[in-house]
């Protein structure tokens, strides 16, 4: 990442202006007050692409190394299911062993119901923090409505946890290395400052070398949809089918945008809120005096 190697986050722009600077203010520093101690933080992990996804536990490796954390994933692939919760089937949790020796906690819902079964019953206290990813492809603009990565931070934050979805651009991610490490500063910033009762954080990173990394964006929620399509198809039994699919190719216009960060090799951070109220129309319908 270009100047010191990270990146620097100034608070004054969050949803305003571009920032290209050092991690410096981003990172806990023991340099600034001599009787700083390391941080030790309850974290939850989770994801929506299955137990055994790589940046899952590329996370966990990561964070294991100064923090209390414990895994609560799908037990295979949910991706897409957005905030989805199962009620009518069994929950089942099952203990499974990683290569490396690693545990965690497999169920069989979607993302969602892996944080309410860690929040209500896998875990004895309230975390201090529930990070989902590393999810392999970029969650930005409308695609927050669709991804499970997403739906398993914002209901942590409706439980009033901190939580951060954490995202790399490309399916076939080459290194979750550096994700991690972003995401662990980004953390242990937030235990200091702390999130608003119903806002996480969304963060996309790209998945191009540390030192080409232009710097960390605040960004804001794209709302421009992809040009989509469903491709016919017809099976050897003469029955019709469908493939969903996206162009994938999008310009984004307004620089300020989640999408358009990612493109020009900015890390994208947006403050996301579980209140979908839209206050403006709030008061605009009061006026049509509906009876």
């Amino acid at each position: 990442m270009k100047n010191s190697g990270w990146l620097r986050i100034n608070s004054n722009n969050i949803l305003n202006k571009t920032e290209i600077s050092s991690i410096n203010d981003i990172s806990v520093k023991k340099s600034r007050c001599s009787c700083q101690i390391m941080l030790k933080m309850n974290i939850l992990l989770t994801n929506d692409d299955g137990i055994y996804a790589e940046g899952l536990w590329a996370l966990y490796e990561k964070f294991v190394r100064r923090h209390s954390v414990t895994v609560v994933a799908p037990d295979r692939e949910r991706s897409a299911v957005g905030h989805g919760i199962t009620l009518y089937q069994p929950l089942r949790t099952n203990i499974v062993n990683i290569n490396n020796g690693f545990t965690g906690y497999a169920v069989n819902g979607t993302p969602a119901d892996c944080v309410k079964m860690g929040l209500m019953e896998i875990l004895d206290t309230k975390p201090d923090m529930v990070i989902s990813g590393i999810n392999p492809g970029a969650n930005v603009g409308v695609n927050l409505n669709y991804s499970g990565t997403v739906a398993a931070a914002k209901e942590a934050a409706l439980y009033n946890v901190p939580a951060i979805a954490v995202s790399i651009q490309g399916r076939q991610a080459a290194d979750y290395d550096h994700a991690a490490h972003f995401t662990s500063t980004l953390a242990e910033n937030i235990y200091k400052k702390g999130l608003p009762f119903g806002t996480f954080l969304n963060v996309n990173i790209p998945d191009i070398p540390t030192d080409k990394i232009e710097g960390v964006r605040i960004s804001k929620q794209g709302t421009t949809l992809y040009s989509e399509y469903l491709e016919k198809r017809t099976d050897p039994r003469n029955r019709i089918y469908y493939w969903h699919g996206h162009d994938s190719n999008t310009s984004f216009k307004d620089p300020e945008i989640d999408g358009a960060a990612l493109d020009d090799n900015f890390i994208s951070i947006t403050p996301i809120k579980c209140d979908m109220t839209d206050y403006k129309m709030l008061d605009e319908l009061k006026r049509w005096n509906i009876t």
